[in-house]
């Protein structure tokens, strides 16, 4: 297993970044395409993945779409492209976070510490939840809907764990993003609306009219067990 599957097709922006990340404690794979990213992930795993939108070939938003079909591993997006639509786009797509291009070497460290911290070293003792009809198997990471396993990102999976801890409480946006992202993300509270509108469209029956994610206006989410 390496650290980080580093997907850029610029060979002399791609071999930059490789060798700050490794003088950073990282063990980095390189890939120059979507095809061969997903090539290497088929066959090996990473902790984390930094992939370019604008990739030549299957673009970013294609190859983070295919893994998502199978993997949970929070995916960094590079991008020029860094408006609302495009950031709203590659979250729907299950992207955990952003860096604009040109890429800032420290927010990108930042980022990917801030994400391996929550992802790998921050882990809970393993147990199994039960919220209602929905089952959260902690050690694998996996979330079951009425006996059902759905696929989740890993930010919409920190939400909904955190929800399913909190049952029947008002958290107030402010409280989930920093939970969720933390005190050191350079990410936007928007994020947040955008991750619970993708959570809702995968647990509740019907998304526009939310039975267990009840929002509280101008407050924040209330969560109910059914």
């Amino acid at each position: 297993m390496v650290d980080i599957l580093l997907v850029e097709d610029y060979t002399e922006l791609r071999e930059l970044i490789k060798a700050f990340l490794e003088k950073e404690g990282y063990l980095v794979k390189g890939a120059s395409s979507g095809e061969e990213a997903l090539r290497f992930l088929s066959e090996e795993k990473a902790k984390l993945v930094i992939l370019d939108v604008m990739l030549s070939g299957m673009d970013g938003f294609a190859v983070c779409s295919s893994i998502r079909e199978n993997s949970n591993i929070p995916v960094i997006f590079l991008s020029a492209k860094v408006g609302k639509e495009d950031k709203m786009n590659g979250f729907q797509l299950g992207a955990d976070d952003y860096v604009e291009k040109p890429v800032d070497m420290d927010i990108l460290s930042a980022k990917v510490k801030a994400m391996m911290r929550r992802n790998y070293e921050l882990k809970k003792k393993n147990t199994v939840m039960h919220s209602g009809d929905i089952t959260i198997d902690k050690e694998a990471q996996q979330v079951f809907l009425k006996g059902e396993m759905i696929a989740l990102t890993g930010k919409e999976y920190e939400l909904l764990v955190l929800f399913a801890e909190n049952p029947g409480k008002t958290l107030k946006k402010e409280y989930l993003f920093h939970q969720i992202w933390g005190m050191d993300s350079f990410s936007e509270n928007q994020t947040l609306t955008v991750h619970i509108k993708m959570l809702r469209d995968k647990i509740e029956d019907c998304p526009k009219k939310p039975e267990r994610i009840l929002t509280v206006w101008g407050v924040g989410y209330l969560y109910e067990e059914i």
